[in-house]
């Protein structure tokens, strides 16, 4: 999978959210900025996450997603 590839999925599954993916076509790291992370807790935010690219993660199609969430007013603390 391309990088872009999996930034649109997490962005068709949370609309409005900032989303940033890095990677090396097999692991990729996601950045996500959104205003459903209010209130969550991690475990919470990482399945609202998951749950974007699960086809994708049971297909084999994506092997490994690190994802790091922010609410809008965290993301901005650290400078975002």
């Amino acid at each position: 999978m391309e990088t872009e590839a999996v930034a649109t999925l997490i962005r068709n599954g949370m609309p409005g959210a900032r989303v940033e993916v890095t990677g090396d076509g097999s692991h990729f790291e996601a950045v996500v900025v959104s205003d459903r992370f209010v209130g969550k807790l991690p475990i919470q935010r990482q399945r609202l996450v998951m749950t974007t690219v699960r086809p994708q993660i049971e297909s084999g199609e994506l092997h490994a997603l690190s994802i790091k969430t922010f609410t809008p007013e965290q993301w901005a603390e650290e400078g975002g």
